[in-house]
């Protein structure tokens, strides 16, 4: 009974061999035993105490003790070994039951930055103003074409003239003998007055008398050069124009600009324009002629 206890078991001896009588030897000279019953083994517990999982007697069957054959074990659709977390997952593991019946959820866009936004705000303000101060300006300039000229009737002088663009209907003093003007600025005069009865033969001379004692009242120029002298006629009334050119020797005054117009009127009187141009420009000249010739 001893040598039994002591007899060693691993790794077999090789001299022994199974008693006769008895049913063969397990692997590795474990004696064996009585056939197994049909009852299915019982499985051992888990090692941290667990409850034992229920087996499927037929499945046992099946299977038997060493597991499932490798046929159904690629069937269950686990894998053999534990996931090491190195596989790619596949692309349905990912999204939800709705994403694959119709499609991935989109990344939302990216947000405007702040400071951009600040910026197409600005952009946007500044191109509406400037819309409107331009509406503004053309509705206002469409407004000045639109708006009739001003005319100037002087019943004093028996005459009436029509003002260009930017000039103004003024007041002139009772002791200069003028009877009405108008001005565009501080650069160019026109005034009317009556004057004695001229024949029209001597219309010129007493324009030449004209010209002359304006020049030496208003121009006082250094030098003074005649650069029109000739007979008009203006509404339907004879008359004479001459226009001079002031120039100054010192470097202050700019050269100036007169012209003196000399109408007949109606009940044998005469009419007297007399413009004024300083500095001497050819705009000013231009209105100047403009709006005597276009008396009536």
């Amino acid at each position: 009974m001893d040598d039994q206890w002591t007899r060693r078991v691993w790794p077999p001896a090789e001299e022994e061999s199974p008693p006769s009588g008895q049913a063969p030897s397990r692997p590795y000279g474990v004696p064996g035993g009585p056939p197994r019953s049909s009852t299915p083994p019982r499985w051992p517990t888990r090692p941290y105490g667990g409850r034992e999982p229920e087996r499927n007697p037929t499945e046992e069957s099946l299977t038997g003790l060493y597991g499932a054959p490798v046929a159904e074990r690629s069937q269950s659709g686990r894998p053999a070994w534990p996931s090491l977390g190195l596989e790619s997952p596949e692309p349905e593991d990912d999204l939800p039951p709705s994403a694959r019946r119709y499609r991935a959820p989109e990344t939302p866009p990216r947000p405007m930055p702040r400071w951009l936004r600040r910026l197409l705000v600005g952009g946007l303000a500044l191109v509406c103003s400037a819309a409107v101060i331009g509406a503004v300006v053309v509705t206002v300039l469409n407004r000045a074409e639109s708006a009739p000229p001003t005319v100037v009737h002087d019943q004093i002088a028996g005459v009436s003239y029509t003002l260009p663009p930017e000039w103004r209907e003024g007041v002139v003093a009772p002791v200069t003998g003028f009877t009405s003007a108008a001005a565009r600025g501080d650069s160019a005069t026109v005034m009317a007055r009556p004057g004695d009865r001229v024949d029209p033969p001597n219309l010129r001379s007493a324009v030449i008398d004209l010209s002359d004692l304006y020049t030496q009242l208003l121009l006082h120029g250094d030098k003074v050069e005649v650069i029109d002298d000739r007979a008009v006629t203006v509404g339907g009334r004879p008359g004479h124009t001459r226009a001079v050119r002031a120039e100054y020797t010192d470097v202050v005054n700019e050269p100036a600009f007169m012209r003196v117009t000399l109408l007949t009127r109606p009940d044998g009187g005469s009419t007297v324009l007399l413009g004024l141009a300083h500095p001497d420009r050819p705009q000013s000249r231009a209105e100047i002629e403009g709006l005597m010739l276009g008396a009536r």
